[in-house]
């Protein structure tokens, strides 16, 4: 059965970010690397057709250190999907990043260890630009968009510090990436930003800021500072601040709403057919 054409657009939803399409049908792709996430599920949604794969498989079950990404990222090309949308949970390594705000995520730190992160094995060898890893036409689109919202800050740009998972970073490393320029941090943007270069299709990550990972401490007078045993500006005492899943699970419930009325404004203005530099990214890549 030839499934290209069936979707334009794909989505490959992290934590909170399930999507109701209409008409939808799930189907399974075979690929040469293997079992995809899940289900792929196709349908109609704001005019367009989707093709949705939950991340972390439905009920949430696969770690990010061992996701399929090169099998998620060849089931949407097979799919004939032009532009892949990514939302993520991430933490800040940024006190102006707060719970709740979304960036659009135009650079990318790799800092995982063991991931499958190209289609290129072998006979042909490709060295893919990443220099502008993600797509400025669909960043520009639904930050435009974004702005609309009432209530959400959205941020167009952004270093997203891709760590291996599944353990969350020490307090040294959490300020190490803050050093480096790193914006927030998460587990999932890599490798499947490469991988969709590699196949020529646009890439956005909508990274939403579920917590303030842990280079954080609080100052009862000064607030938020980067955690030391003494506030660096009063003297004050400090008290740490650390990730938990229930906090990232809560904040993700209020995220959620906001990335639902992104997707409905934004997805019906997204054109596929238009021409866009990530449609040309092996040209001059493989030897």
């Amino acid at each position: 059965m030839k499934f290209e054409g069936k979707a334009e657009i794909g989505i490959i939803g992290g934590t909170g970010s399930d999507l109701e399409l209409e008409n939808a049908e799930d189907v399974k792709i075979y690929t040469p690397y293997g079992k995809t996430s899940d289900f792929i599920k196709i349908g109609n949604f704001q005019g367009k057709r989707i093709a949705f794969i939950p991340r972390h498989g439905t009920g949430h079950v696969i770690p990010p250190h061992q996701l399929n990404s090169r099998a998620n990222i060849w089931a949407l090309k097979e799919l004939g999907v032009q532009c892949i949308i990514s939302p993520s949970a991430v933490g800040s390594l940024r006190k102006e990043h707060g719970k709740g705000k979304f960036l659009l995520v135009d650079q990318y730190i790799d800092r995982t260890k063991k991931r499958l992160d190209t289609f290129y094995e072998g006979g042909q060898v490709c060295h893919i630009s990443q220099a502008e890893p993600y797509c400025d036409y669909l960043n520009g689109l639904f930050h435009d968009k974004g702005k609309t919202i009432e209530g959400l800050e959205i941020q167009k740009g952004g270093t997203y510090v891709c760590i291996e998972g599944p353990r969350f970073s020490t307090r040294a490393e959490s300020i190490m990436f803050r050093t480096w320029g790193g914006d927030i941090i998460g587990m999932t943007t890599y490798p499947e930003v490469v991988l969709a270069a590699e196949k020529e299709m646009c890439y956005c990550c909508i990274a939403m800021v579920t917590d303030l990972d842990v280079w954080a401490g609080e100052c009862p007078n000064c607030g938020i500072v980067e955690y030391q045993e003494k506030c660096e500006k009063c003297g004050g005492p400090v008290n740490k601040l650390a990730v938990s899943i229930n906090e990232i699970l809560e904040t993700m419930e209020k995220n959620t709403k906001n990335l639902k009325k992104l997707l409905e404004i934004t997805i019906p203005e997204i054109d596929t057919s238009r021409d866009c530099p990530c449609k040309h990214s092996l040209t001059g890549a493989v030897i």
